[in-house]
């Protein structure tokens, strides 16, 4: 298996409330524009290897903006919310001309992907979810700071240079032994303000807000039981410190709806397959989803 070739993104801007929202495209192959959404303090950069392998496949371009409230919209104020979110992705989609898509999810944006095609169902054709959207096993009151530790932590921390903040992901359970240079883009991609004193760009309030709408909020955890469209939900043997099991088990995923198909990924944890060589699974299923859209739907 070869490892696709690093490709620059093509960046514009997207005007929502109270300011531009950051969107980073890749690829130009043919098809309707596949639109990708991060995790709580992630980037768009978290899809960039998945883009790469969506492209070796022949696939759709991939469109992935910068979440209010994160990298490049670390800027931008509220509203903020997983409504909010959602509002800021039909914008992109209408600044893009697109009508219908296939949409995936990492993490809490899975559970914003899943809100999104629950709110409008007229503009997602399919779902891939990839280790959230459903349920997290957390007591009743959870603060987000609890379930994801040090990423958390580290909104509150200055580094004095990018490789102080390189050795501090490093040391992270979740990507030691794993670094390449898929993830030293997406961290530096967070990366803001001047030597001695950067910082994450991440808006604590929003990811404090986002999180416990992620935990607690009925609409955002019932979303997946209201789906009209195709879902893939991609889940981890590990979790967000590499510990095992992980946010899900075969166990816990007896939950779901039916019409939800569910593929483990053994050999991953929480943050790993948008950046190992499983990515090559989620760009597959992806590719899958818009493939299985235009032979039943005839829409993309």
């Amino acid at each position: 298996m070869t490892t696709p070739s690093r490709v620059d993104g093509d960046e514009r801007t997207v005007p929502v409330i109270g300011g531009d929202l950051t969107v980073t495209t890749w690829g130009s192959g043919p098809g309707v524009p596949v639109l990708a959404v991060h995790g709580i303090t992630a980037n768009g950069y978290s899809f960039a290897r998945t883009a790469a392998e969506l492209a070796e496949l022949g696939g759709p371009p991939l469109i992935a903006p910068d979440l209010r409230g994160r990298g490049a919209g670390g800027h931008l104020p509220g509203p903020h919310g997983l409504a909010a979110h959602v509002d800021d992705l039909l914008a992109v989609l209408d600044s893009r001309g697109v009508r219908r898509t296939v949409v995936v999810g990492h993490s809490m944006g899975a559970f914003v992907a899943a809100l999104l095609a629950v709110r409008h169902p007229e503009r997602v054709s399919g779902l891939l979810l990839v280790d959230g959207g459903f349920g997290l096993p957390v007591p009743p009151g959870t603060d987000i700071e609890a379930v994801i530790g040090p990423a958390m932590g580290r909104l509150r921390m200055t580094f004095e240079s990018p490789d102080a903040y390189r050795d501090f992901w490093k040391k992270h359970p979740a990507f030691a032994g794993r670094w390449n240079t898929w993830v030293d883009d997406y961290v530096l991609r967070d990366l803001v303000g001047e030597p001695p004193r950067q910082r994450s760009a991440c808006d604590e309030q929003a990811v404090r807000i986002d999180g416990a709408q992620v935990v607690s909020d009925e609409e955002v955890l019932g979303a997946i039981h209201r789906l009209t469209c195709p879902a893939h939900l991609l889940w981890t043997a590990r979790g967000l410190m590499d510990q095992s099991p992980g946010l899900y088990t075969s166990e816990r995923l007896a939950g779901l709806p039916e019409s939800v198909r569910t593929t483990e990924l053994p050999e991953d944890n929480h943050y790993s397959p948008l950046f190992s060589s499983s990515a090559t699974l989620v760009a597959e299923q992806v590719h899958a989803l818009v493939e299985e859209t235009v032979q039943v739907q005839g829409e993309l």
